[in-house]
Protein backbone atom coordinates (compact mmCIF):
# COMPACT_ATOMS: atom_id res chain seq x y z
CA UNK A 1 0.00 0.00 0.00
CA UNK A 2 2.48 2.24 0.57
CA UNK A 3 3.99 1.29 -2.37
CA UNK A 4 0.99 2.42 -4.36
CA UNK A 5 0.39 5.70 -2.59
CA UNK A 6 3.77 6.67 -3.50
CA UNK A 7 3.33 6.12 -6.83
CA UNK A 8 -0.14 7.85 -6.90
CA UNK A 9 1.73 11.34 -5.25
CA UNK A 10 4.86 11.14 -7.30
CA UNK A 11 2.19 10.99 -10.70
CA UNK A 12 -0.05 13.82 -9.13
CA UNK A 13 3.36 15.86 -8.95
CA UNK A 14 3.41 15.35 -12.78
CA UNK A 15 0.05 15.74 -14.03
CA UNK A 16 -1.09 18.82 -12.30
CA UNK A 17 2.12 20.80 -13.12
CA UNK A 18 1.06 19.90 -16.96
CA UNK A 19 -2.13 20.18 -16.85
CA UNK A 20 -1.14 23.63 -15.02
CA UNK A 21 0.89 24.46 -17.98
CA UNK A 22 -1.62 23.16 -20.51
CA UNK A 23 -4.28 25.83 -19.24
CA UNK A 24 -2.01 28.76 -19.31
CA UNK A 25 -1.07 28.03 -22.95
CA UNK A 26 -4.78 27.82 -24.01
CA UNK A 27 -5.34 31.32 -21.82
CA UNK A 28 -2.62 32.67 -23.99
CA UNK A 29 -4.12 31.23 -26.96
CA UNK A 30 -7.21 32.46 -26.18
CA UNK A 31 -6.39 36.29 -25.13
CA UNK A 32 -4.23 36.68 -28.69
CA UNK A 33 -7.12 36.20 -30.35
CA UNK A 34 -9.69 37.84 -28.54
CA UNK A 35 -7.69 40.93 -28.11
CA UNK A 36 -6.33 40.38 -32.11
CA UNK A 37 -3.12 41.33 -30.35
CA UNK A 38 -0.48 41.74 -33.32
CA UNK A 39 1.97 38.97 -33.05
CA UNK A 40 5.00 41.62 -32.90
CA UNK A 41 4.02 42.81 -29.62
CA UNK A 42 2.51 38.87 -28.46
CA UNK A 43 2.99 35.96 -30.84
CA UNK A 44 0.15 32.98 -30.65
CA UNK A 45 2.01 29.68 -28.82
CA UNK A 46 1.19 28.17 -32.34
CA UNK A 47 3.43 31.59 -33.86
CA UNK A 48 6.07 30.20 -31.19
CA UNK A 49 6.29 26.84 -31.65
CA UNK A 50 6.50 27.11 -36.00
CA UNK A 51 9.41 29.68 -34.94
CA UNK A 52 11.12 27.65 -33.04
CA UNK A 53 10.97 24.50 -35.59
CA UNK A 54 11.80 26.75 -38.48
CA UNK A 55 15.04 28.54 -36.60
CA UNK A 56 15.72 25.55 -35.06
CA UNK A 57 19.39 25.12 -37.15
CA UNK A 58 20.15 28.81 -35.64
CA UNK A 59 18.37 28.27 -31.65
CA UNK A 60 19.79 24.76 -31.69
CA UNK A 61 23.43 25.59 -32.18
CA UNK A 62 23.34 28.95 -29.86
CA UNK A 63 21.97 26.91 -27.18
CA UNK A 64 25.30 24.47 -27.62
CA UNK A 65 26.82 27.37 -27.00
CA UNK A 66 25.61 28.55 -24.22
CA UNK A 67 25.44 24.85 -22.68
CA UNK A 68 28.94 24.53 -23.37
CA UNK A 69 29.38 27.66 -21.18
CA UNK A 70 27.00 26.90 -18.62
CA UNK A 71 28.47 23.21 -17.73
CA UNK A 72 32.41 24.49 -17.93
CA UNK A 73 31.35 27.07 -15.87
CA UNK A 74 29.97 25.16 -13.17
CA UNK A 75 32.37 22.43 -13.29
CA UNK A 76 35.07 24.99 -12.17
CA UNK A 77 32.86 26.32 -10.11
CA UNK A 78 32.27 22.68 -7.96
CA UNK A 79 36.10 22.12 -8.20
CA UNK A 80 37.28 25.60 -7.09
CA UNK A 81 34.46 25.82 -4.40
CA UNK A 82 34.94 21.82 -3.30
CA UNK A 83 39.10 22.67 -2.75
CA UNK A 84 38.79 26.12 -1.55
CA UNK A 85 36.05 24.85 1.50
CA UNK A 86 38.36 21.84 2.39
CA UNK A 87 41.74 24.43 2.20
CA UNK A 88 39.74 27.10 4.49
CA UNK A 89 38.59 24.44 6.98
CA UNK A 90 41.79 22.52 7.21
CA UNK A 91 43.37 26.56 8.05
CA UNK A 92 41.84 29.28 9.86
CA UNK A 93 44.30 31.41 8.23
CA UNK A 94 43.61 30.16 4.61
CA UNK A 95 40.09 31.40 5.47
CA UNK A 96 40.91 34.69 6.96
CA UNK A 97 42.88 35.64 4.03
CA UNK A 98 40.42 34.10 1.12
CA UNK A 99 36.73 34.27 2.16
CA UNK A 100 36.09 37.78 2.49
CA UNK A 101 37.53 38.13 -0.53
CA UNK A 102 35.53 35.75 -1.82
CA UNK A 103 32.08 37.26 -0.36
CA UNK A 104 33.78 40.81 -2.26
CA UNK A 105 33.25 39.38 -5.48
CA UNK A 106 30.26 37.40 -5.42
CA UNK A 107 28.54 41.11 -3.83
CA UNK A 108 30.04 42.88 -6.56
CA UNK A 109 27.16 42.74 -9.88
CA UNK A 110 28.46 41.01 -12.53
CA UNK A 111 27.28 43.67 -15.45
CA UNK A 112 29.76 45.85 -13.41
CA UNK A 113 33.12 43.85 -13.79
CA UNK A 114 32.20 42.40 -17.04
CA UNK A 115 33.54 45.29 -19.63
CA UNK A 116 36.64 44.43 -17.29
CA UNK A 117 37.04 41.00 -17.63
CA UNK A 118 35.87 41.65 -21.26
CA UNK A 119 39.09 44.10 -21.56
CA UNK A 120 41.99 41.64 -19.82
CA UNK A 121 40.13 38.17 -21.45
CA UNK A 122 41.84 36.91 -24.67
CA UNK A 123 38.53 36.28 -26.27
CA UNK A 124 35.23 37.24 -25.41
CA UNK A 125 34.04 33.29 -24.62
CA UNK A 126 36.97 33.18 -22.12
CA UNK A 127 35.02 36.48 -20.50
CA UNK A 128 31.71 34.82 -20.47
CA UNK A 129 33.21 32.04 -18.87
CA UNK A 130 35.22 33.62 -16.00
CA UNK A 131 31.52 35.94 -15.69
CA UNK A 132 29.64 32.58 -14.99
CA UNK A 133 32.43 31.25 -13.03
CA UNK A 134 32.27 34.11 -10.48
CA UNK A 135 28.66 33.53 -10.07
CA UNK A 136 28.17 30.12 -9.67
CA UNK A 137 31.42 29.39 -7.62
CA UNK A 138 30.18 31.08 -4.58
CA UNK A 139 27.35 29.11 -3.68
CA UNK A 140 29.62 26.30 -3.84
CA UNK A 141 32.08 27.77 -1.87
CA UNK A 142 29.84 28.91 1.15
CA UNK A 143 27.91 25.84 1.17
CA UNK A 144 30.68 23.52 1.19
CA UNK A 145 32.32 25.30 4.08
CA UNK A 146 29.26 25.80 6.48
CA UNK A 147 28.74 21.69 5.88
CA UNK A 148 32.11 20.94 6.60
CA UNK A 149 31.88 23.48 9.80
CA UNK A 150 28.45 21.75 10.71
CA UNK A 151 30.43 18.35 11.61
CA UNK A 152 28.46 16.37 14.81
CA UNK A 153 30.95 18.05 17.68
CA UNK A 154 30.46 14.74 19.42
CA UNK A 155 32.08 12.66 15.96
CA UNK A 156 34.99 15.06 16.01
CA UNK A 157 35.88 14.08 19.72
CA UNK A 158 35.15 9.85 18.88
CA UNK A 159 37.43 10.36 15.68
CA UNK A 160 40.37 12.50 17.95
CA UNK A 161 39.32 9.56 20.77
CA UNK A 162 40.86 7.27 18.71
CA UNK A 163 43.47 8.86 17.18
CA UNK A 164 42.47 9.50 13.24
CA UNK A 165 44.85 11.89 11.24
CA UNK A 166 43.41 15.20 9.75
CA UNK A 167 42.96 13.11 6.58
CA UNK A 168 40.84 10.36 7.84
CA UNK A 169 38.33 12.90 10.13
CA UNK A 170 38.24 14.89 6.87
CA UNK A 171 37.65 11.63 4.70
CA UNK A 172 35.48 9.49 6.52
CA UNK A 173 33.73 12.42 8.85
CA UNK A 174 33.67 16.03 7.36
CA UNK A 175 32.98 15.55 3.92
CA UNK A 176 30.34 13.28 4.00
CA UNK A 177 28.41 15.34 6.40
CA UNK A 178 29.25 17.97 4.33
CA UNK A 179 27.52 16.58 1.07
CA UNK A 180 23.97 17.51 1.92
CA UNK A 181 24.88 21.44 1.90
CA UNK A 182 27.39 21.10 -1.23
CA UNK A 183 24.45 19.20 -2.70
CA UNK A 184 22.43 22.49 -2.25
CA UNK A 185 24.97 24.69 -3.33
CA UNK A 186 25.15 22.12 -6.54
CA UNK A 187 21.35 23.16 -7.28
CA UNK A 188 21.59 26.68 -6.77
CA UNK A 189 25.15 26.88 -8.96
CA UNK A 190 23.49 25.08 -11.54
CA UNK A 191 20.90 27.83 -12.71
CA UNK A 192 22.99 31.12 -11.71
CA UNK A 193 25.24 29.20 -14.06
CA UNK A 194 23.37 29.63 -16.90
CA UNK A 195 21.64 32.81 -15.44
CA UNK A 196 25.53 34.22 -15.49
CA UNK A 197 26.29 32.88 -19.11
CA UNK A 198 23.32 34.18 -20.34
CA UNK A 199 23.81 38.03 -18.71
CA UNK A 200 27.18 37.66 -19.08
CA UNK A 201 26.70 37.92 -23.14
CA UNK A 202 24.39 40.63 -22.72
CA UNK A 203 27.62 42.51 -21.24
CA UNK A 204 30.01 41.13 -23.67
CA UNK A 205 28.22 41.53 -26.39
CA UNK A 206 28.90 38.84 -28.32
CA UNK A 207 28.11 38.16 -31.39
CA UNK A 208 28.64 36.01 -34.40
CA UNK A 209 28.51 32.40 -34.93
CA UNK A 210 29.99 31.37 -31.67
CA UNK A 211 27.25 33.20 -30.09
CA UNK A 212 25.18 31.70 -27.56
CA UNK A 213 21.29 32.44 -26.71
CA UNK A 214 21.80 35.62 -25.24
CA UNK A 215 22.79 37.30 -28.85
CA UNK A 216 19.79 35.56 -30.90
CA UNK A 217 17.31 37.53 -27.90
CA UNK A 218 18.94 40.48 -28.74
CA UNK A 219 19.06 40.21 -32.20
CA UNK A 220 14.97 38.94 -32.52
CA UNK A 221 14.38 42.37 -30.18
CA UNK A 222 15.82 44.22 -32.16
CA UNK A 223 14.72 43.18 -35.69
CA UNK A 224 11.29 42.41 -34.40
CA UNK A 225 11.29 38.34 -34.28
CA UNK A 226 9.37 38.37 -31.16
CA UNK A 227 7.88 35.05 -31.88
CA UNK A 228 11.87 33.81 -32.39
CA UNK A 229 12.60 35.86 -29.09
CA UNK A 230 9.83 33.72 -27.47
CA UNK A 231 11.28 30.95 -28.81
CA UNK A 232 14.77 31.41 -27.37
CA UNK A 233 13.26 32.34 -23.91
CA UNK A 234 11.73 28.65 -24.06
CA UNK A 235 14.73 27.35 -24.35
CA UNK A 236 16.50 28.92 -21.87
CA UNK A 237 13.79 27.94 -19.65
CA UNK A 238 13.36 24.22 -20.35
CA UNK A 239 17.13 24.25 -20.02
CA UNK A 240 17.63 25.85 -16.43
CA UNK A 241 14.30 23.30 -15.62
CA UNK A 242 16.04 20.12 -17.07
CA UNK A 243 19.98 21.50 -15.45
CA UNK A 244 17.52 21.65 -11.55
CA UNK A 245 16.13 18.02 -12.67
CA UNK A 246 19.53 16.88 -13.31
CA UNK A 247 21.07 18.34 -10.17
CA UNK A 248 18.23 17.27 -7.99
CA UNK A 249 18.60 13.80 -9.28
CA UNK A 250 22.11 13.53 -8.39
CA UNK A 251 21.30 14.83 -5.15
CA UNK A 252 18.51 12.44 -4.22
CA UNK A 253 20.86 9.26 -5.80
CA UNK A 254 23.63 10.56 -3.70
CA UNK A 255 21.40 10.66 0.01
CA UNK A 256 18.02 8.66 -0.46
CA UNK A 257 19.69 5.95 1.38
CA UNK A 258 20.89 7.52 4.60
CA UNK A 259 19.83 11.80 4.86
CA UNK A 260 16.96 12.59 6.45
CA UNK A 261 15.90 15.07 3.82
CA UNK A 262 15.56 12.65 0.97
CA UNK A 263 14.15 9.28 3.31
CA UNK A 264 10.54 9.71 3.10
CA UNK A 265 8.90 9.42 6.73
CA UNK A 266 6.96 6.27 7.48
CA UNK A 267 4.46 8.35 9.88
Amino acid sequence: MPRAEEAGDRLMRLIIPVVMLGLLVLLWAWYVVAYDVPHYILPSPSRVAQSLVNDWATLSSALLVTLKITFMALGLALAGGVGLAILMTQSRWVELAIYPYAVILQVTPIVAIAPLIVIYAPTTQVAVLICAFIVAFFPVLSNTTQGLKSTDHNLLNLFEMYGASRWQTLRYLKLPAALPYFLAGLKIAGGLALIAAVVAEFAAGSAGANSGLAYRLLESQFRLNIPRLFAALLLLSLTGVLIFALTSAVSHLLLRRWHESAIRREN
